[in-house]
């Protein structure tokens, strides 16, 4: 990535220091947590042990639709993460959008020093993807598969930007996840 001195300015500052355009990463995300977002859990396989390889997954709620025709996704990931690492490397990638239900599952996967990601996967029901070969998790509101089309970096995260290969409504039960103001909470 071309470093300018913009970015390298930003990259510099602490959370508290406003940037030079005025806003501080603390205000930026104060704001930001006033925006509902659904949560999802991004997986993958990570096949350097051939099929045998370690599961991957991340919670996301920067995760969006793109375009009906085609079908594309996009989900942001923060630079450097074992998901941005591993999707910079392989295409296939799955979401699984949550239910209400499954707060246990968004905060496993979004724990910091967390432990491996074959023992997050231990108790958690899931089906291997067709497409991706990535879990998708039992009792989601719906799973997509994908294949990444394009990255495109932007200030700390990538944006991957994906062609749905599947999509599946495998539950009709409850409502969504959601996210707002730092918390898990139900719609309604």
């Amino acid at each position: 990535m071309l470093q300018t001195p913009l970015t390298a300015a930003l990259s510099a500052l602490s959370p508290g220091t406003p940037h030079p355009v005025g806003v501080s990463n603390d205000e930026f995300r104060a704001a930001m947590s006033r925006l509902a977002a659904g949560v999802v859990l991004v997986t993958a396989h990570d096949s350097d042990d051939g099929p045998r390889g370690e599961d991957v997954g991340m919670t996301a709620t920067a995760f969006m639709s793109v375009s009906l025709d085609p079908p594309l996704v996009l989900v942001s990931l923060r630079n450097g993460s074992r998901m941005d690492d591993l999707l910079a490397e392989q295409p296939l990638w799955a979401v699984s959008v949550l239910s209400e239900s499954q707060r246990h599952i968004a905060g496993r996967f979004a724990m910091k020093g967390r432990i491996s990601d074959r023992l997050l996967f231990e108790d958690i029901p899931y089906s291997r993807g067709e497409a991706s070969g990535a879990p998708l998790v039992g009792g989601a509101l719906a799973t997509l598969e994908c294949r990444t089309e394009q990255r495109v970096e932007a200030g700390d995260h990538t944006l991957a930007i994906g062609h749905v290969l599947t999509a599946n409504l495998p539950s009709a039960e409850g409502g969504p996840l959601t996210y707002f103001r730092g918390r898990y909470r139900r719609l309604g």
